[in-house]
């Protein structure tokens, strides 16, 4: 899951593809389809088969990992969003206004702002913003 934070730039591509891990049942029907398959007369080396269990076990703390920094970032963004209720923000449309409010949809943290004409937009996402001042 991709998290706007301020001042980075937003990109709706990933670099790997949300089908591409290896799950924990994947990897075990790997395993007995090998264990399966295998020349009796060469069976597989017990240091091979330990290795690739502790690959796996590498692979899913490596995702469990990602998991806990995707949610570090999502709380970061949160505390972004909070902290902008009251200042001055100019996006980078051009437009400047005030946060009114924060909502957040989808994980994403979104801001209200209303700006000096009395236009209110609810769907400003943090990346949009390229300045923030103290309120007025």
């Amino acid at each position: 899951m991709a998290i706007d934070a301020i001042g980075l730039a937003g990109s709706s591509d990933t670099s790997v593809p949300r089908n591409a891990g290896v799950n924990q049942q994947d990897f075990l029907e790997i395993l007995l389809t090998q264990l399966r398959f295998q020349d009796p007369l060469k069976p597989v080396d017990n240091q091979q088969f330990v290795a690739q269990l502790a690959q796996f076990s590498a692979l899913e703390i490596n995702r469990q990992q990602g998991e806990k920094i995707d949610n570090l970032l999502q709380i970061n963004a949160t505390g972004q969003a909070m902290g902008l209720i009251g200042k001055q923000v100019e996006l980078a449309s051009g437009a400047v206004g005030e946060v009114t409010a924060a909502s957040f949809q989808d994980g994403q943290g979104r801001i209200t702002v209303r700006t000096s004409a009395g236009v209110v937009d609810p769907n400003v996402r943090l990346v949009d913003i390229v300045l923030v001042r103290e309120g007025t």
